[in-house]
């Protein structure tokens, strides 16, 4: 599934719309509850994600799936909700520039759960750009 661009353009991509999301979060939180805001928030993307699928032609029965995937799907659609409400919470409450750092320890995260459940194995460079963003975070979390 080759889409004239690699994972690594993706996930730039990503984190800039990730970078966006931020701010226009923080600024869209300043008379609204946080979880409000995040109804209303998953409410257009799942609007504009059920049209773009459907346009593309991609739609299918997802109870036609296989049990195990759909329920990793559930699990992550849990994960991400729960995410999504400590992440506009924690924006509400402090800074962007603090908040969305502090929020890539997801970063380490990733790389301790694909270790241990998912048998992935980086390379010591690898880990040392995951231990600096882990590094990161700490220097963020001290205060001043």
């Amino acid at each position: 599934m080759n889409h004239g661009m690699g994972w690594f353009h993706w996930a730039l991509l990503s984190a800039c719309f990730a970078a966006l999301t931020a701010i226009f979060a923080k600024l869209g939180l300043q008379r609204v509850d946080s979880d409000f805001a995040t109804l209303i928030r998953t409410v257009v993307i799942v609007v504009v994600l059920a049209a773009f699928v459907a346009a593309t032609g991609k739609m299918s029965n997802p109870l036609a799936l296989p049990p195990s995937t759909l329920g990793f799907l559930v699990l992550s659609a849990l994960a991400t909700g729960a995410s999504w409400v400590c992440y506009f919470r924690a924006l509400q409450i402090g800074n962007a520039s603090q908040v969305a750092p502090v929020d890539k320890l997801s970063v380490v995260l990733v790389a301790v759960f694909a270790f241990a459940f998912l048998h992935e194995r980086p390379s010591p460079r690898e880990w040392l750009g995951i231990a600096l963003v882990g590094a990161g975070v700490l220097v963020l979390g001290f205060r001043r």
